[in-house]
Protein backbone atom coordinates (compact mmCIF):
# COMPACT_ATOMS: atom_id res chain seq x y z
CA UNK A 1 0.00 0.00 0.00
CA UNK A 2 1.37 3.35 -1.01
CA UNK A 3 1.64 5.86 1.78
CA UNK A 4 1.02 9.44 0.68
CA UNK A 5 2.49 12.49 2.41
CA UNK A 6 -0.97 13.42 3.61
CA UNK A 7 -1.47 10.07 5.31
CA UNK A 8 1.96 10.37 6.98
CA UNK A 9 0.86 13.72 8.39
CA UNK A 10 -2.36 12.27 9.74
CA UNK A 11 -0.44 9.47 11.43
CA UNK A 12 1.94 11.96 13.03
CA UNK A 13 -0.98 14.09 14.21
CA UNK A 14 -2.76 11.24 16.04
CA UNK A 15 -0.74 11.53 19.29
CA UNK A 16 -1.23 15.27 19.16
CA UNK A 17 -4.99 14.86 18.76
CA UNK A 18 -5.12 12.40 21.64
CA UNK A 19 -3.13 14.80 23.82
CA UNK A 20 -5.60 17.55 22.99
CA UNK A 21 -8.55 15.34 23.86
CA UNK A 22 -6.98 14.45 27.21
CA UNK A 23 -7.49 18.05 28.32
CA UNK A 24 -11.29 17.74 28.11
CA UNK A 25 -11.77 15.36 31.10
CA UNK A 26 -9.38 17.51 33.14
CA UNK A 27 -11.48 20.58 32.36
CA UNK A 28 -14.56 18.79 33.73
CA UNK A 29 -12.57 17.87 36.84
CA UNK A 30 -11.48 21.49 37.31
CA UNK A 31 -15.13 22.50 36.91
CA UNK A 32 -15.93 20.03 39.68
CA UNK A 33 -13.33 21.71 41.89
CA UNK A 34 -14.82 25.12 41.13
CA UNK A 35 -18.24 23.85 42.23
CA UNK A 36 -16.73 22.70 45.52
CA UNK A 37 -14.99 26.03 46.09
CA UNK A 38 -18.16 27.95 45.22
CA UNK A 39 -20.18 25.76 47.58
CA UNK A 40 -17.83 26.46 50.49
CA UNK A 41 -17.89 30.20 49.81
CA UNK A 42 -21.70 30.20 49.57
CA UNK A 43 -22.06 28.28 52.83
CA UNK A 44 -19.86 30.77 54.66
CA UNK A 45 -21.99 33.62 53.27
CA UNK A 46 -25.28 31.96 54.26
CA UNK A 47 -26.38 31.13 50.69
CA UNK A 48 -27.16 27.53 51.57
CA UNK A 49 -29.34 26.70 48.58
CA UNK A 50 -26.65 27.90 46.17
CA UNK A 51 -24.12 25.79 48.06
CA UNK A 52 -26.33 22.70 47.73
CA UNK A 53 -26.91 23.31 44.01
CA UNK A 54 -23.15 23.68 43.48
CA UNK A 55 -22.57 20.26 45.05
CA UNK A 56 -25.17 18.77 42.71
CA UNK A 57 -23.52 20.42 39.70
CA UNK A 58 -20.19 19.03 40.84
CA UNK A 59 -21.69 15.54 40.97
CA UNK A 60 -22.81 15.86 37.35
CA UNK A 61 -19.35 17.02 36.26
CA UNK A 62 -17.72 14.21 38.25
CA UNK A 63 -19.91 11.68 36.47
CA UNK A 64 -19.05 13.10 33.06
CA UNK A 65 -15.28 13.45 33.36
CA UNK A 66 -14.67 9.74 33.85
CA UNK A 67 -17.05 8.72 31.10
CA UNK A 68 -15.53 11.18 28.66
CA UNK A 69 -12.04 9.93 29.53
CA UNK A 70 -13.11 6.35 28.81
CA UNK A 71 -14.91 7.31 25.60
CA UNK A 72 -11.89 9.21 24.26
CA UNK A 73 -9.43 6.61 25.59
CA UNK A 74 -7.54 9.31 27.50
CA UNK A 75 -7.65 7.84 31.02
CA UNK A 76 -4.45 8.34 32.99
CA UNK A 77 -3.11 8.04 36.53
CA UNK A 78 -2.78 11.82 36.65
CA UNK A 79 -6.47 12.21 35.87
CA UNK A 80 -7.42 9.68 38.55
CA UNK A 81 -5.43 11.50 41.23
CA UNK A 82 -6.76 14.92 40.16
CA UNK A 83 -10.30 13.55 40.24
CA UNK A 84 -9.80 12.25 43.79
CA UNK A 85 -8.56 15.66 44.97
CA UNK A 86 -11.55 17.35 43.34
CA UNK A 87 -13.94 14.84 44.94
CA UNK A 88 -12.46 15.45 48.39
CA UNK A 89 -13.11 19.17 47.99
CA UNK A 90 -16.58 19.04 46.40
CA UNK A 91 -18.00 15.99 48.22
CA UNK A 92 -15.97 16.08 51.43
CA UNK A 93 -15.08 19.63 52.47
CA UNK A 94 -18.05 21.42 50.85
CA UNK A 95 -20.86 19.25 52.34
CA UNK A 96 -19.13 19.24 55.74
CA UNK A 97 -19.04 23.04 55.81
CA UNK A 98 -22.60 23.21 54.50
CA UNK A 99 -23.87 20.70 57.08
CA UNK A 100 -22.23 22.57 59.94
CA UNK A 101 -23.40 26.04 58.95
CA UNK A 102 -26.90 25.05 57.84
CA UNK A 103 -27.67 22.58 60.62
CA UNK A 104 -25.91 23.96 63.69
CA UNK A 105 -24.91 27.60 63.39
CA UNK A 106 -28.45 29.09 63.41
CA UNK A 107 -29.85 27.64 66.65
CA UNK A 108 -31.98 30.09 68.58
CA UNK A 109 -33.14 30.48 72.18
CA UNK A 110 -30.46 28.28 73.76
CA UNK A 111 -28.21 29.06 76.71
CA UNK A 112 -24.64 29.73 75.70
CA UNK A 113 -23.22 26.57 77.29
CA UNK A 114 -25.80 24.28 75.67
CA UNK A 115 -25.39 25.95 72.28
CA UNK A 116 -21.62 25.50 72.57
CA UNK A 117 -22.00 21.78 73.36
CA UNK A 118 -24.36 21.27 70.43
CA UNK A 119 -21.96 23.10 68.13
CA UNK A 120 -19.08 20.88 69.29
CA UNK A 121 -21.19 17.79 68.59
CA UNK A 122 -22.03 19.09 65.13
CA UNK A 123 -18.39 19.97 64.50
CA UNK A 124 -17.33 16.41 65.39
CA UNK A 125 -20.07 14.89 63.20
CA UNK A 126 -19.21 16.99 60.17
CA UNK A 127 -15.47 16.45 60.63
CA UNK A 128 -16.17 12.73 60.87
CA UNK A 129 -18.00 13.02 57.56
CA UNK A 130 -14.90 14.59 56.01
CA UNK A 131 -12.54 11.94 57.40
CA UNK A 132 -14.86 9.13 56.31
CA UNK A 133 -15.04 10.63 52.84
CA UNK A 134 -11.24 10.77 52.59
CA UNK A 135 -10.98 7.14 53.73
CA UNK A 136 -13.68 6.16 51.24
CA UNK A 137 -11.78 7.80 48.37
CA UNK A 138 -8.51 6.15 49.42
CA UNK A 139 -10.14 2.73 49.56
CA UNK A 140 -11.80 3.32 46.20
CA UNK A 141 -8.44 4.12 44.58
CA UNK A 142 -6.81 1.01 46.08
CA UNK A 143 -9.65 -1.25 44.94
CA UNK A 144 -9.66 0.35 41.50
CA UNK A 145 -5.96 -0.43 41.04
CA UNK A 146 -6.52 -4.04 42.15
CA UNK A 147 -9.45 -4.44 39.76
CA UNK A 148 -7.36 -3.07 36.91
CA UNK A 149 -4.63 -5.60 37.68
CA UNK A 150 -7.01 -8.57 37.54
CA UNK A 151 -9.21 -7.04 34.81
CA UNK A 152 -12.49 -7.76 36.62
CA UNK A 153 -15.57 -5.61 36.06
CA UNK A 154 -16.82 -3.56 39.00
CA UNK A 155 -20.56 -3.98 39.41
CA UNK A 156 -21.03 -2.31 42.77
CA UNK A 157 -19.33 -0.05 45.31
CA UNK A 158 -18.00 -1.16 48.69
CA UNK A 159 -19.45 1.48 50.99
CA UNK A 160 -21.59 4.44 50.04
CA UNK A 161 -19.87 6.58 47.38
CA UNK A 162 -18.83 9.99 48.65
CA UNK A 163 -20.75 11.86 45.89
CA UNK A 164 -23.93 10.06 46.97
CA UNK A 165 -23.35 10.93 50.65
CA UNK A 166 -22.74 14.56 49.72
CA UNK A 167 -25.84 14.40 47.54
CA UNK A 168 -27.99 13.46 50.55
CA UNK A 169 -26.75 16.53 52.44
CA UNK A 170 -27.27 18.78 49.42
CA UNK A 171 -30.71 17.36 48.63
CA UNK A 172 -31.99 17.93 52.17
CA UNK A 173 -30.66 21.48 52.24
CA UNK A 174 -32.10 22.17 48.78
CA UNK A 175 -35.46 20.82 49.93
CA UNK A 176 -35.62 22.73 53.21
CA UNK A 177 -33.51 25.82 52.28
CA UNK A 178 -34.01 27.64 55.59
CA UNK A 179 -31.41 26.62 58.23
CA UNK A 180 -32.18 24.55 61.30
CA UNK A 181 -33.15 26.61 64.36
CA UNK A 182 -34.36 23.96 66.86
CA UNK A 183 -32.09 21.83 69.00
CA UNK A 184 -34.01 18.61 68.33
CA UNK A 185 -33.71 18.99 64.58
CA UNK A 186 -30.04 19.90 64.95
CA UNK A 187 -29.29 16.72 66.91
CA UNK A 188 -31.14 14.59 64.35
CA UNK A 189 -29.16 16.32 61.62
CA UNK A 190 -25.90 15.47 63.37
CA UNK A 191 -26.97 11.83 63.68
CA UNK A 192 -27.80 11.73 59.97
CA UNK A 193 -24.38 13.16 59.06
CA UNK A 194 -22.71 10.60 61.33
CA UNK A 195 -24.77 7.83 59.71
CA UNK A 196 -23.61 8.94 56.27
CA UNK A 197 -20.02 8.83 57.50
CA UNK A 198 -20.54 5.28 58.76
CA UNK A 199 -22.11 4.17 55.48
CA UNK A 200 -19.13 5.50 53.52
CA UNK A 201 -16.56 3.48 55.49
CA UNK A 202 -18.76 0.39 55.87
CA UNK A 203 -18.62 -2.74 53.71
CA UNK A 204 -22.25 -2.35 52.64
CA UNK A 205 -22.45 -2.62 48.87
CA UNK A 206 -24.16 -0.03 46.71
CA UNK A 207 -25.08 -0.38 43.03
CA UNK A 208 -22.76 1.11 40.46
CA UNK A 209 -24.01 2.48 37.16
CA UNK A 210 -20.62 2.61 35.45
CA UNK A 211 -21.52 -0.38 33.28
CA UNK A 212 -24.00 1.81 31.38
CA UNK A 213 -22.18 2.62 28.14
CA UNK A 214 -22.81 6.00 26.57
CA UNK A 215 -21.72 4.73 23.16
CA UNK A 216 -24.57 2.23 22.98
CA UNK A 217 -27.96 3.58 21.90
CA UNK A 218 -30.60 3.69 24.61
CA UNK A 219 -33.78 1.68 24.31
CA UNK A 220 -36.85 3.75 23.58
CA UNK A 221 -38.35 3.12 27.00
CA UNK A 222 -35.06 4.03 28.71
CA UNK A 223 -34.78 7.17 26.60
CA UNK A 224 -38.34 8.20 27.47
CA UNK A 225 -37.76 7.47 31.16
CA UNK A 226 -34.56 9.52 31.17
CA UNK A 227 -36.32 12.43 29.51
CA UNK A 228 -39.15 12.26 32.06
CA UNK A 229 -36.68 12.15 34.94
CA UNK A 230 -34.84 15.21 33.62
CA UNK A 231 -38.14 17.04 33.29
CA UNK A 232 -39.13 16.16 36.85
CA UNK A 233 -35.76 17.34 38.16
CA UNK A 234 -36.11 20.63 36.29
CA UNK A 235 -39.64 21.41 37.51
CA UNK A 236 -39.70 19.63 40.89
CA UNK A 237 -36.03 19.48 41.83
CA UNK A 238 -36.57 19.74 45.59
CA UNK A 239 -38.73 16.66 46.08
CA UNK A 240 -37.33 14.57 43.19
CA UNK A 241 -33.68 14.97 44.20
CA UNK A 242 -34.56 14.27 47.83
CA UNK A 243 -36.33 11.03 46.86
CA UNK A 244 -33.45 9.93 44.63
CA UNK A 245 -30.79 10.68 47.25
CA UNK A 246 -32.58 9.04 50.18
CA UNK A 247 -33.60 6.01 48.12
CA UNK A 248 -30.02 5.37 47.08
CA UNK A 249 -28.84 5.86 50.66
CA UNK A 250 -31.33 3.27 51.91
CA UNK A 251 -30.70 0.81 49.06
CA UNK A 252 -27.46 -0.48 50.57
CA UNK A 253 -28.74 -1.34 54.08
CA UNK A 254 -32.03 -2.68 52.68
CA UNK A 255 -30.12 -4.95 50.29
CA UNK A 256 -27.85 -6.16 53.11
CA UNK A 257 -30.81 -6.95 55.37
CA UNK A 258 -32.75 -8.70 52.58
CA UNK A 259 -29.70 -10.84 51.73
CA UNK A 260 -29.26 -11.80 55.39
CA UNK A 261 -32.94 -12.76 55.66
CA UNK A 262 -32.71 -14.77 52.44
CA UNK A 263 -29.65 -16.67 53.72
CA UNK A 264 -31.41 -17.37 57.02
CA UNK A 265 -34.48 -18.71 55.25
CA UNK A 266 -32.30 -20.87 52.99
CA UNK A 267 -30.50 -22.40 56.00
CA UNK A 268 -33.85 -23.01 57.70
CA UNK A 269 -35.17 -24.85 54.63
CA UNK A 270 -32.03 -26.98 54.44
CA UNK A 271 -32.01 -27.83 58.16
CA UNK A 272 -35.55 -27.46 59.52
CA UNK A 273 -36.17 -28.02 63.22
CA UNK A 274 -37.56 -31.48 64.05
CA UNK A 275 -41.12 -31.67 65.39
CA UNK A 276 -41.73 -31.55 69.14
CA UNK A 277 -42.57 -35.29 69.36
CA UNK A 278 -39.17 -36.31 67.92
CA UNK A 279 -37.41 -34.21 70.55
CA UNK A 280 -39.31 -35.92 73.37
CA UNK A 281 -41.33 -32.80 74.17
CA UNK A 282 -44.93 -34.06 74.82
CA UNK A 283 -46.08 -31.24 77.05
Amino acid sequence: MKVTPGSRKRFRDRPRVRTGLSIIPSLFTIGNMFCGYYSVASSLQGNYDFAAIAIGAGAVLDMLDGRIARMTNTSSDFGVELDSLADLLTFGVAPSVLALNWGISSLQGLPADIAQDVYKFGWLATFGFLIAGALRLARFNVLAHKLNDVAKPKRDFVGMPIPAAAGVVAAIVHFQKSPVTQIGSALLWCLLVATLAFLMISTIRYPSFKEVHMKKPLHRSALAGTAMLIGLVVFYSEIVLLIIATTYMASGPVSRVSQAVARGLARFREHPKPPAESRGDFS
